[in-house]
């Protein structure tokens, strides 16, 4: 039992004693979480030397709440009682920049019948707050956490979209760029200036001693464009670090008073009407001599103590974990032991989507099956975000021991991924960039749209009717995946609709530096308008394709995330296939990541309880299952979602 499980205990007990003099919901949300909440803060920040802080965050967190939009409080208050609403069959996401996708705000919002149409009904907005001009990293080089960048509108523009958002029942998901600020950030204004206290808020230092010790064991985040991780600064004559790149300056969380200030940041955020906060780049929060600084204990106390303070605050915004780690390191961000379940309510199922890009370049699931058995199980009040790319560049996070069972030597195997990916393989239909490429280590990462690394962009260059189509069903089976395994599906914008790689990033000064712009691309609403007109082009086929496993998806109950999930061992290595679950209710959904026809037999099947009669039904056709000589046959990147009726 968590603590919003606790919560909602509370409120119904209090609901049942009517006539007695009841606790406020607010007061009986901090009894229950003040313990933890005290435990947490002095577990970081020694009660001897801080106690007055903490009274400090006590007199914050009533601050916090009554700052709260009344309509939000309501909302928490339904959100709280209709239990784990984000692991909804319902939910389907799509991630955007709102620029990119419709010019501004207003531009968005004149756009939500075409999200419906298509099924969404949770959005990621990238960062939409000022941030320095030119390089800001897309944004997360943030100038505000709550004040909205003028190229995208005003507060009142988002606060209208919103408002429209949970009047369509449409969820919204913002960054919270936790770890850092930009260089232009008020703190770091006035650390320049000279202010020792808001030079605390970072770490700043007067000499190269202390940075060269952190430097021994630092990893490298973007070695080739900024290498290192500490960067002078002439106006305070002290060394700050950054981590990710020059202008973002990391936040010094071992001074309590940066935990109080960015909880109310926080706040200020989720009080636009966002429902999940990102945390951004979570797993660098705490820094220690000696450490990668990277997915450290102190860093997973922190985030809880956050979360706990926001469940105080407002228990109906829940937290997502941006925790692009190694396996077995993604899953403790719901929280381990005392804290299980108690940090992140949602996570990127980062693993999954790079064993996916894994399976389509070896044609094989067997990596994927032995990698997704051997993560122990999620928290049972979480869940995972499902996606096969983002904003961002794909990683390459495989757990080498498994690489190793499963028969490949890690680092060559890693180096045919990224060649089959970024053009070094003569024979690989996919059209990708290497991005961040470290000569030290043979490390890199991959940068594309979908549809370009999944052979679209060749075969439509060859003009090779039978490549395109392979390609349309890659897209089609790796969607499928994400809509059925186990989470909120996250669809990355125009790729429902194919979108191809953009090259127009290498003529801007401002991104040319950064090929993850090859996929960030303007949203094509003159494809979007032909979609019902030309039904045989791949955009078509795919938006048409996808808008139908969405609805199949809402249809089914079973694909409610409860933990439902088994994945099973196929005898055949080219096929993905897992069972979700509903009391005695099931769907089997089977891939074959193989570019020939591949088989499962009648004995195997019948083992795992697929009916093999007229009554077995493949949903996405509609039509039965049929056998060839006791065998179900796929074809080249087929995908089937098998009920037995």
């Amino acid at each position: 039992m968590n603590q919003a499980e606790l919560h909602r205990l509370l409120t119904v007990k209090s609901q049942e004693r009517k006539g007695n003099i009841l606790l406020s919901s607010y007061e009986q949300r901090l009894a229950v979480n003040l313990s933890l909440i005290k435990t947490q803060f002095f577990s970081l920040y020694q009660e001897k030397e801080h106690k007055a802080f903490f009274y400090t965050l006590l007199d914050k967190l009533e601050t916090l709440y009554n700052d709260r939009p009344k309509d939000l409080q309501k909302q928490d208050i339904a959100r709280l009682n209709s239990g784990n609403w984000y692991q909804s069959e319902q939910m389907t996401g799509m991630q955007l920049y709102v620029d990119r996708f419709n010019k501004n705000i207003k531009g968005l919002q004149e756009k939500i019948p075409y999200l419906e149409d298509l099924g969404i009904n949770f959005l990621h907005l990238m960062p939409i707050t000022t941030r320095p001009k030119g390089e800001n990293d897309g944004g997360y080089a943030v100038n505000s956490y709550h004040d909205i960048d003028p190229e995208y509108g005003t507060k009142e523009d988002f606060l209208a979209f919103s408002k429209k958002a949970r009047e369509k029942n449409m969820f919204l998901m913002l960054d919270f760029v936790v770890n850092h600020t930009s260089d232009e950030f008020i703190w770091a204004k006035k650390a320049k200036e000279g202010s020792q206290h808001y030079q605390n808020y970072y770490y700043t230092y007067s000499d190269r001693h202390i940075p060269d010790e952190f430097e021994k064991t630092l990893p490298e985040i973007f070695p080739q464009s900024a290498p290192g991780n500490f960067t002078y600064n002439n106006d305070m004559e002290k060394w700050v670090m950054t981590c990710f790149n020059t202008y973002q300056w990391d936040l010094n969380y071992r001074n309590p008073e940066v935990f109080i200030e960015m909880l109310g940041n926080l706040m200020s955020l989720a009080n636009l009407g966002v429902d999940v906060i990102r945390f951004d780049a979570l797993a660098f929060l705490w820094k220690k001599i000696g450490t990668s600084s990277q997915n450290l204990p102190e860093a997973h106390t922190l985030i809880s103590l956050f979360r706990m303070c926001i469940q105080v605050i407002a228990p109906g915004v829940i937290l997502l974990a941006e925790a692009i780690v190694a396996p077995r390191n993604i899953i403790k961000y719901f929280g381990e032991g005392a804290a299980e379940g108690n940090e992140c309510e949602v996570a990127y199922n980062a693993s999954l989507m790079a064993l996916l890009w894994n399976s389509i370049a070896t044609k094989k699931a067997s990596l994927m099956v032995k990698s997704v058995t051997e993560i122990p199980t999620k928290p049972s009040d979480a869940t995972w975000i499902n996606y096969i790319r983002c904003h961002d560049d794909i990683g390459l996070g495989y757990e080498d021991d498994i690489v190793r069972a499963t028969g490949y030597d890690p680092y060559a195997h890693k180096q045919f991924i990224l060649n089959y990916y970024c053009g070094k393989l003569e024979w690989s239909p996919a059209k990708g960039l290497m991005f961040m490429y470290n000569p030290k280590n043979g490390d890199g990462r991959i940068t594309g749209s979908a549809a370009s690394l999944l052979g679209l962009e060749t075969a439509l260059e060859q003009n090779n009717k039978n490549i395109i189509d392979y390609a349309i069903c890659k897209i089609l089976m790796l969607h499928g995946i994400i809509l059925t395994y186990g989470g909120i599906p996250m669809i990355y914008a125009g790729d429902e609709i194919a979108t191809l790689n953009d090259y127009s990033y290498q003529q801007n000064e401002d991104q040319v530096n950064d090929n993850r712009w090859v996929n960030r691309p303007m949203q094509n609403w003159k494809t979007v308008t032909s979609l019902n007109k030309q039904k045989d082009k791949p955009s078509s086929i795919i938006y048409n394709g996808l808008k139908k496993m969405i609805r199949l998806r809402k249809d089914h109950s079973v694909f409610a995330d409860t933990n439902n999930i088994k994945v099973f061992s196929c005898p055949n290595e080219h096929i993905f296939v897992y069972q979700r679950i509903d009391e005695n209710k099931s769907i089997w959904v089977l891939s074959n990541f193989n570019e020939v026809t591949e088989t499962l037999n009648i004995g195997w099947l019948l083992s795992i309880g697929i009916h093999t009669d007229k009554n077995t039904v493949d949903l996405l056709t509609g039509e039965p299952i049929h056998l060839i000589q006791n065998e179900l046959p796929l074809k080249p990147y087929e995908q089937l979602w098998i009920k037995n009726i």
